[in-house]
């Protein structure tokens, strides 16, 4: 599971970071890409990575600001073209339906795949299968803003193959049941039980995802005890009250916010252009005040999400 940033600016393009993207690479899981926000040139900077459209099977849109979903008519045409047939799964606000379905009319683009549209509803999976349950409530941006709260089911222990061979123990079916944790008696007659030799159940990641926001506390809620955060950062510390005004946060504001919910990472983004170089630097250090585990994004950056015991 890996977090790549395409785009990690805030409001318009800049020459050091494009607008909002973030596609959450889940193809050792399940051979897929996530796609979160689809801001203005999204399909230029995939392809300047090893992301192939055709990969990505669900777009998760925070809000319906122009620096979010500019992105989504040229990038939805372009997986059609590049061989992309699969049914395609769109969450957003009310009206991300009729914009991107307008956008295609008003263009004559015709899709090669499916398009299924689902509105977001807070509390309740929005999304649910065996291995992820997807999670979103409503932030306070001015605007109907959703955060979302991205949950890996557990994976459960792994059968210890070393010890049932040092046992003699011989392959096959047996192994299955014993992986069920199942006691299975031996042609030699010995009893064996399954739960001794299956390690311990790993626990799934948490990957929270928020959309431009004031400090509030639905954001806390989606990021308890997660992994990483990934959170806007658009103004320094001694900007709280333009924060406010312009419903964003500040870079203290998110580390608070990671703080209290028991966060194991920050990322920061959304980062204005006024910030450049050492300016952009020291948001990050100001983050670190209060939430040492931070670190704020540029475009093109990869980060790993670990399993816990593997950190």
């Amino acid at each position: 599971m890996e977090l790549q940033f395409l785009g990690t600016g805030a409001g318009v393009p800049a020459k050091h970071r494009n607008v909002t993207s973030i596609a959450l690479k889940l193809l050792d899981e399940r051979n897929e890409v996530w796609l979160f926000d689809c801001g203005e040139g999204t399909q230029m900077q995939i392809l300047r990575t090893s992301i192939r459209p055709r990969k990505i099977e669900k777009i998760f849109i925070t809000h319906l600001h122009g620096d979010h979903i500019f992105g989504l008519p040229g990038l939805l045409s372009s997986r059609s073209f590049q061989g992309g047939d699969t049914p395609l799964e769109i969450y957003g606000p009310k009206g991300i339906e009729t914009f991107i379905k307008t956008s295609l009319a008003v263009s004559q683009t015709r899709l090669g795949y499916a398009l299924k549209f689902i509105e977001l509803t807070e509390d309740q999976p929005i999304f649910e299968d065996q291995q992820f349950s997807v999670y979103t409530k409503k932030l306070d941006h001015g605007i109907d803003s959703f955060g979302y709260r991205v949950v890996e089911h557990d994976h459960k222990g792994e059968l210890q193959v070393d010890k049932l061979k040092e046992l003699a123990i011989p392959a096959g079916p047996i192994y299955g049941k014993l992986k069920k944790g199942e006691t299975v008696t031996l042609d030699d007659g010995r009893t064996i039980d399954g739960k001794a030799f299956v390690g311990p159940d790993k626990k799934g990641r948490i990957v929270t995802i928020l959309g431009d926001t004031r400090k509030t506390g639905n954001s806390v809620l989606l990021a308890q005890d997660s992994d990483v955060l990934v959170h806007e950062s658009t103004f320094n510390k001694n900007e709280k009250k333009m924060a406010r005004n312009y419903y964003h946060s500040t870079t203290h504001q998110a580390a608070e916010i990671a703080k209290e919910a028991k966060t194991n990472k920050l990322l920061l983004t959304h980062i204005s252009a006024r910030y450049l170089g050492k300016a952009a630097l020291e948001l990050e250090n100001e983050a670190k005040e209060i939430f040492p585990n931070t670190l704020i994004m540029k475009d093109f950056e990869t980060i790993e999400v670990p399993f816990r015991e593997e950190e």
